[in-house]
């Protein structure tokens, strides 16, 4: 197991940060920039900043809200949300991005995949999976991928696109279980074990962050590379050096 990164994550709405349960239900928390400059200063791992509309209302990722955040980081930022080219991904790296991250796109064009991990090297890619379990009397997957912010079925089997994304060239994966998200009560361990254990990629756990205990179990549990969060950061119920304190005291690898 090597160093566990933690990373907060932004969901960006109307240029604020916002977080809802399950994807629905948003409430305001702060401003991008504001937040960017706190978690960088409290010693976040990286930052993942997600236009979370993009996508559903069909346009490109607010530029404009990127650079304003790019400008203040001091750590690598991914960004994701209204990513559906090349040429997308092009003009968020050249305004310092480190990682890009798609989703919905992927799905739509999964050759997508293998001709950004060609352009830009695979260590630059992020590939977004939103996952959801359905009932064991469904027709659908038990493990199933959604996309257009977890609003639309595709009838994937999720751990067999989590394969497919890794031979395609994806540097790592993003997690979120739709049905935890916001829950704060704790990640899909077993959705979240079964990709980690499937890929050699590293998985990050998203989706359902409470308690600190949450954060020791997906990585040990659930074989997360690293965590995301959003309400326990942005609310100030936990602190990204309280986290770290806490994963290090019980033999877990962090940067303090």
């Amino acid at each position: 197991m090597g160093q566990i990164r933690i990373i907060p994550c932004l969901d960006v709405k109307d240029g604020r940060v916002v977080k809802g349960v399950k994807f629905e239900g948003l409430r305001d928390s702060r401003d991008p920039v504001e937040a960017a400059v706190a978690y960088c200063r409290e010693g976040a791992d990286e930052l993942v900043f997600l236009d979370i509309f993009a996508t559903v209302e069909e346009r490109k990722t607010r530029l404009d809200w990127v650079k304003k955040v790019s400008e203040v980081v001091t750590i690598p930022l991914a960004v994701g949300g209204g990513i559906g080219s090349i040429e997308d991904m092009k003009a968020l790296l050249d305004l310092g991005v480190n990682k890009v991250s798609i989703n919905t796109a992927a799905v739509r064009d999964p050759d997508l995949i293998a001709r950004a991990a060609r352009e830009f090297g695979r260590d630059r890619l992020v590939v977004a999976i939103d996952g959801r379990k359905n009932p064991p009397d469904s027709s659908l997957p038990r493990l199933e991928v959604v996309v257009r912010s977890g609003s639309e079925s595709t009838g994937m089997e999720l751990v067999d696109w989590a394969k497919r994304v890794e031979e395609l060239g994806a540097g790592e994966i993003l997690l979120t279980s739709k049905d935890a998200d916001g829950t704060k009560e704790g990640y899909d361990l077993e959705m979240t074990r079964a990709v980690a254990e499937a890929v050699s990629l590293p998985v990050t756990a998203s989706g359902g962050a409470g308690r600190l205990e949450h954060l020791y179990e997906a990585v040990v549990t659930g074989k997360a590379s690293a965590v995301l969060a959003a309400s326990i950061f942005h609310f100030g119920e936990i602190s990204i050096m309280q986290a770290k304190q806490y994963l290090k005291e019980r033999g877990i690898s962090v940067k303090i």
